[in-house]
């Protein structure tokens, strides 16, 4: 049993280092196999969720500033950090339901997960657009 263990680790060690390993660089201009069309939209997706939580992280900073200039005025007024995370919970719960469905049309089949990304990148997108309005409509 002792001889198993070691085993059993190493090839725990070699599985995991083969899922660690980078998806091959892909030129998105020229992509026209299903699998790079895969990577480029998922790509697409990461590069739109880096935006939106810079973004967020923005609003999360002007919403924390309404709550002190509205708490210097009534503690009753404060809320829009609360707010704004309430909504963006809603919105990740929506964002992922509706881009599940959006998978369905390819269900099991090598074009589902572009289906499923380009949703999760295009919906991010317009949430982002959402708080950069907010952003602007508070003057940041």
């Amino acid at each position: 049993m002792r001889a198993v263990a070691p085993a059993i680790g190493l090839l725990l060690i070699v599985a995991a280092s083969a899922f660690a390993q980078e998806q091959p660089e892909v030129d998105c201009q020229k992509a026209v196999t299903q699998m790079d069309l895969n990577i480029c939209a998922g790509q697409e997706y990461q590069a739109a969720d880096a935006e939106l939580n810079k973004t967020y992280r923005e609003a999360i900073a002007v919403m924390q500033e309404t709550d002190r200039e509205l708490g210097d005025i009534d503690a009753a007024y404060v809320g829009a950090v609360e707010a704004l995370k309430k909504a963006q919970r809603a919105w990740i719960g929506y964002r992922d339901g509706q881009c599940e469905l959006a998978g369905f049309e390819a269900r099991g089949g090598s074009m589902e997960p572009m289906l499923v990304s380009g949703c999760l990148a295009e919906l991010t997108r317009k949430r982002t657009a959402e708080l950069k309005e907010l952003l602007e409509a508070r003057g940041s």
